[in-house]
């Protein structure tokens, strides 16, 4: 039997053309909607239509993930050579046969396809939005930048997508694929609020004691954290290895091996030797993003009382509270009912909730201390 070449780009130009059509639905809808307004509003509802499909993408990402479709098709950016597992049905009846609960079937295949289907859409939209912001660069209040950034971004979430299959699921590879995605979200709910403001100015800020905004800065990289301790979990397979709650294994401190179960670079379910992962390293995974889980719900209950302190705040912080609620409920969930997809599922879209909230709150908030050095500067510059 051939082997299949693990990039075959014979498919490319049809899969980025699917993906301009996929694009052409949300792009006539915001034109139609918008067809009046000027450019800076038409960009800022095309940004929030591009959140909201990428939202929708990192879903169905983690779907992807824990349905045990990543390598559906084993090649990129097609499926054995296809545009789609219609043209490639030979090569996955084979490979199904030859291992039924294997990781190629027909609908592992599909759901695969479907997220890079999706993907190219969405890549697409940031293209439109970056050449758009470009264009319109002279009559636009905010910073061209941003889309551009967020395209090249995009681009390096893309070259993270094919090395997740051809590298087979490397664990490191996966967990930055997932963190870039949610770096996605940030970009794009970043350049969201920058249009909300730009008519406004800073003065359209709302203004925090410093000490909040220092606080909302700490907590906010203590999500990134557990985010990325809970790729690793999942990358890892170590949801399982503690059933129970609030203990592990019976025990308030299991037999962990931290040493192989925070080793980066190596495959799944392999220590950096070669050798089968033990369960210890996978217990020491997941109790220290159980563990992490603790002190970043105790920082995000302490965030949401001193949030509630400004009235402007005040639904930021019932926010945090609702998504701190949802990660716990849905957290637990995965521990006592042995990993249920839509738990699981649910838990991944409360970490992209939270930090598109986090993301908002930083770009919509101002420190006290900044407003009074910037008053005082425009006091001096007016002084004669």
């Amino acid at each position: 039997m051939d082997i299949q070449p693990l990039y075959d780009l014979a498919p490319i130009a049809r899969i980025m053309l699917l993906g301009v059509v996929i694009a052409l639905g949300p792009l006539a809808w915001v034109w139609l909607r918008n067809r009046d307004s000027a450019p800076a509003q038409r960009l800022r509802v095309l940004t929030l239509v591009t959140l909201f499909l990428t939202f929708d993408l990192v879903l169905f990402g983690a779907f992807t993930r824990l349905t045990d479709s990543g390598l559906g098709c084993p090649d990129w950016p097609g499926c054995y050579g296809s545009v789609s597992p219609v043209g490639a049905k030979d090569s996955i009846a084979a490979a199904q046969a030859a291992m039924p609960t294997g990781p190629v079937t027909f609908s592992k295949a599909w759901i695969e396809m479907i997220h890079r289907y999706l993907a190219t859409g969405v890549g697409v939209l940031i293209l439109v939005l970056a050449a758009v912001s470009w264009v319109e660069r002279r009559r636009l209040k905010v910073s061209f930048w941003w889309p551009t950034v967020t395209l090249v971004w995009v681009c390096l979430q893309g070259a993270f997508g094919a090395l997740t299959v051809t590298m087979k699921l490397f664990p490191a590879i996966v967990t930055l694929h997932l963190l870039g995605g949610m770096g996605l979200l940030a970009l794009l709910r970043a350049q969201s609020v920058a249009y909300e403001l730009s008519d406004r100015g800073r003065a359209g800020r709302t203004e925090l004691p410093a000490m909040v905004r220092k606080v909302l800065l700490g907590v906010f990289a203590l999500v990134w954290l557990q985010i990325a301790l809970g790729g690793w979990v999942s990358t890892n397979y170590a949801v399982l290895a503690c059933s129970e709650f609030p203990t592990c294994q019976g025990s308030w401190w299991p037999a962990m091996d931290f040493r192989h179960g925070f080793a980066i670079w190596r495959e799944l379910g392999l220590t950096h030797t070669g050798d089968g992962l033990p369960f210890a390293a996978l217990t020491a995974i997941h109790y220290v993003h159980r563990l992490s889980a603790f002190v970043v719900l105790a920082g995000m209950g302490w965030l949401a009382w001193l949030l509630w302190q400004t009235p402007d705040t005040r639904g930021i912080a019932k926010g945090l509270l609702l998504l701190a609620a949802w990660q716990f409920a849905s957290g637990l969930t995965n521990v006592v009912l042995d990993w249920p997809l839509l738990a699981a599922v649910a838990h991944t879209g409360g970490a992209a909730a939270l930090v598109i909230l986090m993301t908002g709150a930083l770009m919509s908030t101002r420190s006290v201390e900044q407003t009074s050095a910037a008053q005082a500067l425009n006091l001096s510059r007016s002084s004669p």
